[in-house]
């Protein structure tokens, strides 16, 4: 891959820069169980990706009469609650997002949480430092697999898509970084999506995920 400043490189958050997918777990867990489901487990969480996707499909599932928009603000706030106490940057991702920095390539995060959770998290764990700009979900059309929040953070650093690489750890997201034209490094938080055919046709793939992840190499 390019190691040309003018390359700029698009990181999702949670999971991927940040351990903070407990977090959404336990915000997800009281949601549900104020609405009377109190059998979502881990295994459950770990099918989702993208908030607003996992609550569309849990409301039907479990047949919530609760808005999505109402189960959305509820998770956040649960979500923002727990975020401040415990989160913790990958420490190789941080390295890897330092040397990026001090390199000159512009970055950014774009992630399906809300915008508020994205300005905690970097607070939480100091990326600010490095990140003037992100995108959440809220600020686009779509979601992930659809590629609105990589295609907006690459026009917020005004860099062509086709000159930006993708930092992504599930399967949609780099289907959605797919779909942008865009570059795409794959760190699996999940193990089991390490094979995923969506992770085919990244440029570089880290099975391990964090514990295999080499900042040299990417």
């Amino acid at each position: 891959m390019s190691t040309s400043p003018t390359t700029a490189v698009i990181f999702d958050l949670d999971g991927t820069l940040v351990d903070s997918e407990p977090h959404y777990f336990e915000a997800g867990r009281r949601t549900l169980a104020a609405y009377g489901v109190t059998d979502f487990d881990w295994a459950e969480h770990t099918r989702f990706i993208g908030t607003r996707e996992t609550l569309t499909i849990l409301r039907s599932e479990h047949g919530i009469e609760a808005s999505v928009d109402e189960l959305l603000a509820a998770k956040n706030r649960h979500y923002l609650e727990l975020v401040g106490a415990s989160t913790e940057a990958f420490p190789r991702m941080r390295a890897f997002v330092e040397r990026l920095s001090t390199r000159g390539h512009p970055i950014a995060v774009a992630s399906g949480s809300s915008r508020a959770a994205i300005k905690a998290v970097l607070g939480a764990t100091g990326l600010d430092a490095h990140f003037a700009t992100y995108v959440s979900a809220e600020e686009v059309p779509h979601g992930k697999p659809e590629p609105d929040v990589f295609l907006e953070a690459a026009r917020r650093l005004g860099v062509p898509p086709a000159d930006c690489v993708v930092v992504e750890d599930a399967p949609p997201g780099a289907e959605a970084a797919r779909r942008a034209g865009m570059r795409c490094i794959a760190v699996p938080y999940v193990p089991a999506t390490a094979d995923d055919p969506r992770f085919a046709a990244v440029g570089l793939r880290f099975p391990g995920g964090q514990g295999e992840f080499d900042a040299e190499r990417a």
